[in-house]
């Protein structure tokens, strides 16, 4: 795929997942060394929580103004905020309540590119390469969470965990410079002429969302599946302090373990084709990555990194399969709000799981957590089998599409159209 903006963009991911992955690494080991697991358990919600309040407002801004100047905003204010970390510890002011601010920020504003980048990625590549497109970013993602979490351990041995925050931030401003060289303008969706695209605010988007049977599974059973996540934000590093007695390394590994599966998973996602079983996929796919995670609980260092690295190969492709769906059901005019929507509720899952480890962990009952946050992950993949058994995915056709079809079909209908 020999697009130059999309390899910009590309790679600004990479350097941006690159930093934050590193960066995970080190701000959990200092709130650990600083608050121990209660406080990795506050840190993991302070993370993913202001994910949800930030998508309420993110929305919106993403289908009013240019997105490529929210882009660079946000890169450019995050990257300072997180050099005040090792900042402050070189003053020797550095507490804890510092880390879960710089989180706060991180958890408020992440939406931006979370969102964001989805938004734009049917402006920057043709249709019939979207999943290709989705793919190489998974890929992005998985081949930074794999170098990131070992470069942090690696910085954290050798500099001190707060230095690691010094990478997250130049990869902040590198990622400003990138998306400026971007050629595609990048800038709020042109009127289609569509009332579904026209209508301000939330409202349309919300009718659009849950009155599409495919948008709203994936919302839902991706949110369910996202509380697992939230809940090894804490565990792991639990499991590589307090169990295993290990140091950064450990933790380093089992990171880099998962997020190995992750781009495996990607890039075998990423060359195959869409199609009109995407949804079976995504749901066998999601019952099976939820199933492997019973593995973690045996406390034993073998199971646990198998469990991980299935995990990661059979989770990777779901993004992937789902990120296609919710790019051809929702019309450009209102990719941005849409793309918020979903995504803080899925997003917004993490803090449960990441408060319901820190809770189970602080009365060391890592068992139940493991067979709680797995059967959440396992019961929505069998629902999504079950509901799409007889429903074909036809890529090109909006979810918009569909609803007007079926008004035109049944014109004595009392369904509202979706953009009222």
């Amino acid at each position: 795929m020999q697009l130059r903006d999309y390899r910009l963009l590309w790679s600004a991911l990479v350097l941006n997942l690159l930093g934050d992955g590193a960066s995970y690494a080190a701000l959990a080991w200092i709130t650990l060394d600083k608050a121990g697991a209660a406080g990795l358990g506050v840190l993991g919600v302070c993370l993913t929580l202001p994910v949800i309040v930030g998508g309420a407002f993110v929305g919106p801004l993403l289908d009013r103004f240019s997105r490529r100047k929210l882009f660079i905003s946000d890169s450019v204010f995050r990257g300072f905020v997180v050099a005040l970390v090792p900042l402050l510890a070189l003053a020797g002011a550095l507490h804890v309540w510092v880390l879960y601010v710089v989180a706060l920020v991180y958890g408020l504003l992440k939406i931006i590119p979370l969102a964001g980048t989805p938004a734009v990625l049917p402006e920057l590549v043709p249709e019939d390469k979207l999943q290709a497109a989705s793919g190489l970013e998974a890929t992005a993602m998985g081949a930074a969470n794999v170098v990131g979490p070992a470069l942090g351990a690696l910085l954290i041995t050798a500099f001190g965990a707060q230095n690691v925050l010094l990478l997250d931030a130049a990869t902040y401003f590198a990622f400003a410079l990138l998306i400026s060289m971007i050629d595609a303008p990048l800038a709020r969706p042109e009127p289609t002429g569509d009332a579904v695209g026209e209508k301000p605010g939330w409202k349309p988007v919300f009718r659009l969302v849950t009155r599409d049977r495919f948008l709203l599974v994936l919302t839902l059973s991706f949110g369910a599946f996202n509380v697992s996540a939230g809940a090894l934000v804490v565990a792991l590093p639990w499991l590589a302090k307090d169990e295993f007695h290990g140091g950064p390394g450990v933790l380093g590994l089992m990171l880099a373990v998962m997020a190995a599966g992750e781009l495996i998973g990607s890039l075998v996602s990423g060359a195959a084709k869409t199609s009109e079983k995407q949804m079976l996929r995504i749901g066998a796919l999601q019952l099976l990555s939820g199933a492997v995670l019973f593995l973690l609980v045996p406390k034993a260092l073998p199971f646990i990194l198998i469990g991980l690295v299935l995990n990661g190969i059979l989770s990777a492709p779901m993004t992937v399969l789902g990120g296609v769906v919710r790019m051809t059901r929702v019309p450009n005019a209102m990719r941005g709000r849409a793309m918020t929507l979903m995504r803080t509720v899925m997003a917004g899952a993490l803090p449960a799981g990441s408060a319901l480890g820190g809770v189970l962990l602080s009365g060391d009952h890592y068992s139940l957590l493991i067979l709680v946050v797995a059967s959440l992950a396992v019961l929505p993949g069998a629902l999504t089998l079950f509901l799409f058994r007889n429903l074909a995915f036809r890529l090109g056709v909006t979810a918009a599409d569909d609803q007007r079809a079926q008004r035109d079909s049944d014109p004595d209908a009392d369904a509202v159209p979706a953009g009222s």
